[in-house]
């Protein structure tokens, strides 16, 4: 029986950036440019040490020590936060940016939940190989690559816990070896892990991280914002707006609702409501805030 896994079997997306699909969703994106404008100077320090060395040299006529100890850094981001915020398309577009701003030419991969096989002795690892390694021969000399590992903590979970299987153990030493040995390509390959249990990941994995970014449940403004972009058209009274922005917020012990529960809960739910038969009302809203939960918060164990 042939047991080896195609390469393309190990990534759920392989993409050539820049993307203008990436872009498109990226736009719409609440709180992005905020968030990449925070983060965007350091994963650039990540990808391109090079300009780091020039910097110095250009500002302080010579390479300075503190230039080696960036270089030196592990090219690991992690997004952390609740289910629905974000993370996976917020890294998706940091990928597309950072393509866009280099000008050149790159590749985005998003690993595959399939690397963690069938159960046999050894099998996770052998696929994280191979895809590690699939990523380091498209990259090759010259050209940029970002991998994605979506729900990270169901391949880095701390080795410490009781549940904690010999397999997952070694494919968590795989991964830190991998992350190790992507040092050498001097930014050029860069791993974002995007966790919704940052506590659960093991030690060894946070500590190599080069920048840990969190991601909250939006706040009023950000709800507001995403509700105004999403019902332009709609002839909204102020007081129906705030009304929905209170409802969809913290209330009574319950936690706020996610970007993720506004656009594929509430809004279609309201929208459901009026078609196919008539136009779309503030009561559709209100009653549809009023009665859809929002996604419960995970715990970060």
């Amino acid at each position: 029986m042939n047991n080896v896994v195609e390469v393309a079997s190990l990534f759920e997306l392989e993409l050539d950036l820049p993307n203008d699909k990436i872009a498109s969703a990226t736009s719409r994106l609440i709180g992005f440019e905020t968030r990449y404008q925070r983060i965007h100077r350091d994963i650039r320090l990540l990808a391109d040490p090079e300009e780091v060395r020039a910097w110095s040299k250009k500002h302080h006529h010579k390479e300075l020590p503190v230039c080696a100890v960036v270089a030196d850094r592990y090219p690991l981001v992690i997004f952390a936060g609740d289910v629905g915020t974000g993370k996976t398309v917020t890294a998706e577009g940091v990928c597309d940016r950072l393509a866009r701003e280099a000008r050149r030419d790159a590749m985005l991969f998003k690993l595959s939940t399939r690397v963690r096989g069938t159960g046999k002795v050894g099998e996770m690892s052998s696929l994280l190989n191979e895809a590690f390694e699939a990523v380091v021969k498209q990259a090759g000399k010259s050209r940029h690559a970002f991998l994605i590992i979506d729900e990270g903590d169901s391949l880095t979970s701390s080795r410490e816990t009781a549940q904690s299987h010999h397999e997952d153990k070694v494919a968590v030493n795989t991964i830190i070896q991998k992350v190790d040995d992507l040092r050498r390509h001097s930014g050029r390959i860069l791993v974002f892990l995007c966790t919704n249990r940052e506590a659960a990941l093991d030690p060894a994995i946070v500590r190599r991280a080069a920048r840990t970014e969190i991601f909250e449940r939006p706040n009023d403004s950000e709800r507001e914002e995403l509700l105004r972009a999403d019902l332009n058209g709609i002839n909204l009274s102020e007081h129906v707006i705030r009304e929905l922005v209170r409802l969809t917020g913290p209330q009574n012990g319950r936690p706020g609702f996610t970007f993720s529960d506004l656009r594929s809960k509430l809004l279609p739910d309201a929208l459901c409501r009026a078609f196919p038969t008539r136009a779309l009302t503030a009561d559709d809203l209100v009653q549809a805030a009023k009665e859809v939960r929002p996604s419960p918060i995970v715990k970060n164990t």
